[in-house]
């Protein structure tokens, strides 16, 4: 049996005036989904959990079948983990962000989703002047990346996505070496300003990267291993460090494919070709997509709606007719948590799954994909996320 998840990331909504009071997910052109849906189990599953962060880190960590209240660390720590950053007992990582700020309000949690290659120069510039033997920095992808320090654990931080238009100092870390974290971000305003590639940027329209925001601590993670728990061998492909990171604690092959983004430019093709591929010597992997996350982020009601129909058409129906020349699997299709496009950021609100079995195949009786009519029609629940994935695999 060959297994795979497909992971949208925050695709699950709430109703919206604009649209008629549906869902992005209800309006969006999805056939192939609608089609794998008609022959498949279907439910609600809550993957963040109570008391903790509502995040990816959390919703990924759960539908991966850790249970967050037993395993979490902090998000910094899986991102980390991918990047090959060994932390020691007492470093601590954050999640260091390239954010665009304006008279003293957060504009922009990605700098307009700059590239790697400008981020690069401009966190090795930040290391250079910023870093020391107690404290370093580590470039990731896009505007997504690492500093570790030395303590720092009970330092209590805002994610900059949950903080746009808003004037930012008032979310500035507290606690224990906050003050250290603070003088960082904004010694980093200077450096970042007038720097060349801030400068090109603007010329270009686009938003300057002109500041660092230190978010999302956490100590080294250790989680079981899929193969110690399950027998099988897998891989994980995103272009999100924390998700590949997660993947790799859990054993899984982090497989990087040329071309991913994190957005709705990524190379959803490539995804779906390297998934298929692995799945000629793995029994298990989970495909992750950025895109409808980021739309809710943005607030974007159209771009969530297209990133929905992108998921739909460049990699569930690919990945389903793919499938088919295995004798027997099974694909998931699922969120980690929604991101309401009225909200701008996570929700903690049950979402979506459905299972389709090549061997067994299900008659669906609710007649239409969307949040509503399965939470309304399904008895098929997992308040407890990580109970998700062992009855994917076992049932």
């Amino acid at each position: 049996m060959k297994y795979i998840i497909l992971l949208a990331d925050g695709m699950a909504d709430r109703p919206i005036a604009e649209i008629g009071n549906k869902t992005p997910l209800e309006v969006a052109n999805t056939p192939n989904m609608d089609l794998i849906f008609k022959k498949s189990i279907c439910g609600m599953v809550k993957p963040l959990c109570d008391g903790l962060p509502l995040g990816s880190d959390v919703g990924n960590l759960s539908i991966l079948g850790n249970d967050p209240h037993k395993y979490y660390t902090g998000r910094a720590a899986m991102e980390a983990a991918n990047l090959g950053i060994e932390l020691k007992q007492n470093e601590i990582a954050f999640r260091c962000n390239l954010v665009y700020v304006k008279d003293g309000k957060m504009m922009d949690y990605s700098a307009g989703h700059i590239s790697t290659k400008e981020a690069k120069e401009l966190i090795k510039l930040i290391d250079t002047k910023l870093g020391s033997k107690d404290i370093r920095f580590y470039p990731g992808k896009s505007y997504r990346h690492i500093m570790v320090m030395k303590g720092g654990e009970n330092i209590k931080a805002t994610a900059p996505h949950d903080i746009y238009g808003q004037e930012y100092e008032k979310y500035f870390p507290k606690g224990a070496k906050s003050t250290v974290l603070i003088q960082l971000m904004q010694d980093s305003q200077f450096l970042l300003e007038g720097h060349e590639i801030n400068v090109q940027r603007r010329a270009e329209g686009k938003p300057p990267a002109n500041m660092i925001w230190l978010w999302g601590q956490g100590k080294k993670l250790e989680l079981p291993k899929l193969k110690d728990v399950y027998g099988l061998e897998g891989a994980v492909i995103s272009a999100v460090d924390l998700v590949n990171g997660i993947g790799l604690s859990m054993g899984l092959e982090v497989i990087n494919v040329p071309g991913v983004t994190g957005y709705i430019d990524t190379n959803f093709k490539g995804k779906v070709d390297y998934a298929l591929k692995a799945l000629k010597k793995k029994d298990f992997v989970y495909l992750h997509i950025e895109a409808t996350d980021e739309m809710g982020h943005n607030g974007d009601v159209a771009g969530k709606i297209k990133a929905i129909e992108l998921f739909d058409k460049e990699v569930v129906g690919p990945i389903f007719e793919g499938m088919k020349k295995f004798d027997e699997f099974k694909l998931m299709i699922t969120s980690d948590h929604a991101t309401p496009i009225c909200a701008r950021t996570h929700t903690d609100e049950p979402v979506p799954f459905f299972i389709y079995n090549s061997k067994k195949e299900h008659e669906n009786l609710i007649d239409v994909l969307s949040e509503k009519e399965i939470a309304d029609k399904s008895t098929l629940r997992f308040d407890n996320g990580w109970e998700l994935l062992p009855f994917f695999i076992k049932n």
